[in-house]
């Protein structure tokens, strides 16, 4: 068995994410988050990592997760949701842990409304990945594979 099976990526979903499939689906699809939950967990399995999959709609858990997976993952996929645009809590949270972040977003967050260009995630994640809808998810976890592939 590959060494990095017992390993986890910490996958957080910010505000209205529960949504999903049946929220403005000409914007963000018809896929739930079961569903990207699901195909998430088998990629990320066929990689040797598992995932640990969570969604809230509370700021201050998103922050608690963060921290939390500073000790408990060796990355973390992070789609903040709004919270993209409004939370310095939540680029504290992530300057202050030594795991990478990589910011994911389903729809093309440039090619929307002006307040939606603006992230606080983006300059303390390790990268950024938006407009690929559910599968965005597959290509962070990808990237995660690949840089701690690099690091050892």
């Amino acid at each position: 068995m590959n060494d990095t099976a017992s390993q986890t990526f910490l996958v957080l979903n910010g505000p209205n994410l529960n949504l999903l499939g049946t929220r403005e689906p000409e914007t963000y699809g018809s896929v739930t988050l079961s569903e990207i939950e699901a195909s998430s967990t088998a990629h990320a399995a066929q990689t040797g990592y598992a995932l640990d999959f969570r969604q809230t709609n509370i700021e201050g858990t998103l922050v608690d997760w963060i921290q939390e997976g500073a000790t408990s993952a060796k990355g973390i996929i992070l789609n903040a949701a709004a919270y993209t645009h409004t939370s310095v809590a939540i680029h504290d949270a992530i300057a202050a842990i030594n795991v990478p972040v990589v910011e994911v977003h389903l729809s093309n967050v440039f090619a929307r409304e002006e307040y939606r260009h603006h992230s606080y995630v983006s300059d303390v994640a390790a990268g950024v990945i938006c407009g690929f809808g559910p599968h965005g998810y597959i290509l962070a976890i990808d990237a995660l594979v690949g840089m701690l592939r690099d690091q050892s």
